[in-house]
């Protein structure tokens, strides 16, 4: 009878031990249900509160560094700006701009290429000649803005034309 009381309390503790080996191992505090875990690549991890986080954003490649979102929730999307562009060159005459989806610009007069960003709901073009140009929403119409070399975009610009995207789609 020993040897059967014996032989049944070792099986009782080996179940209860491996039982306890399956068990979930606690989460931590800050790995509670709400929070999000990034593991980096060197094996560190970074807990954040979900109440705390207002949007998570993967950039793709097509994503021109120096786009910065539009403070005003009315301005127009990026995508406004992609296309071929009529605009006025300051002298009763005009020329295209051609933004597209990469962050490259062309410019039709002297056939100039440069970078665009879209910065705080506008199209800032920055040409290889040192000029700068800016498209803008202005109430219900777009407007091109024209700085010289040498000048920012929150200097006052040398002209200030019509713009017209003529693309249907953004290209």
């Amino acid at each position: 009878m020993r040897k059967i009381m014996g032989t049944g309390g070792l099986a009782v503790m080996l179940l209860l031990a491996g039982s306890c080996s399956f068990a979930k191992t606690p989460l931590s505090p800050k790995e509670a249900p709400g929070t999000i875990v990034i593991v980096f690549k060197d094996g560190h991890r970074q807990v954040f509160n979900l109440a705390d986080v207002l949007r998570v954003e993967f950039p793709t490649a097509s994503t021109v560094s120096g786009d910065i979102s539009p403070v005003n929730p009315l301005a127009p999307p990026r995508g406004h700006f992609l296309g071929k562009w009529e605009c006025g060159d300051g002298n009763g005459g005009t020329f295209y701009i051609t933004l597209l989806e990469n962050g490259d610009a062309k410019r039709s007069i002297g056939n100039v290429h440069g970078k665009w960003a879209y910065v705080n709901g506008e199209a800032h073009i920055t040409w290889d000649d040192g000029a700068m140009d800016a498209i803008r929403k202005v109430g219900s119409r777009d407007r091109k803005s024209a700085y010289a070399a040498g000048k920012s975009f929150n200097d006052n610009p040398d002209n200030v034309t019509d713009a017209h995207n003529t693309s249907k789609t953004p290209i």
